[in-house]
């Protein structure tokens, strides 16, 4: 059974960094797309940052230069590092994938197309 579990957020401050942990299990997350997803309140999720299947990862504007993927294939997990964060990052963090067994290499922009999803971890940034 594929499941990917949520990390790594907290509070912090304006300026401030944190690494979110996406960790994969039941299947090997290798050859599939992994997105991250934030929700403000108020606000539709929107994707900030993937890697597809072939290893490219991609940001949205608003991150871009601030928020990079790393990933530690011992651990089967993916990193979402965000250093200078601002408070309108602030939001619930999801990764999800596009796995098994209806898995694909792209990344979509459609939520729908994503099977599996973390719990979240909420990310505070304060002035």
């Amino acid at each position: 059974q594929v499941q990917l579990v949520d990390s790594g957020g907290g509070s912090v401050q304006a300026g401030g960094s944190l690494r979110l942990s996406c960790a994969a299990s039941g299947y090997t997350y290798s050859g599939y797309c992994m997105r991250w997803f934030r929700q403000a309140p108020g606000k539709e999720r929107e994707g900030v940052a993937s890697i597809d299947g072939y290893g490219r990862t991609s940001y949205a504007d608003s991150v871009k230069g601030r928020f990079t993927i790393s990933q530690d294939n011992a651990k089967n997990t993916r990193y979402l590092q965000m250093n200078g964060l601002q408070p309108e990052d602030t939001a619930m963090y999801y990764c999800a994938a596009r796995a098994p067994p209806v898995g694909s290499v792209l990344c979509s922009d459609d939520l729908w197309r994503y099977n599996a999803w973390g719990q979240g971890t909420q990310v505070t940034v304060s002035q």
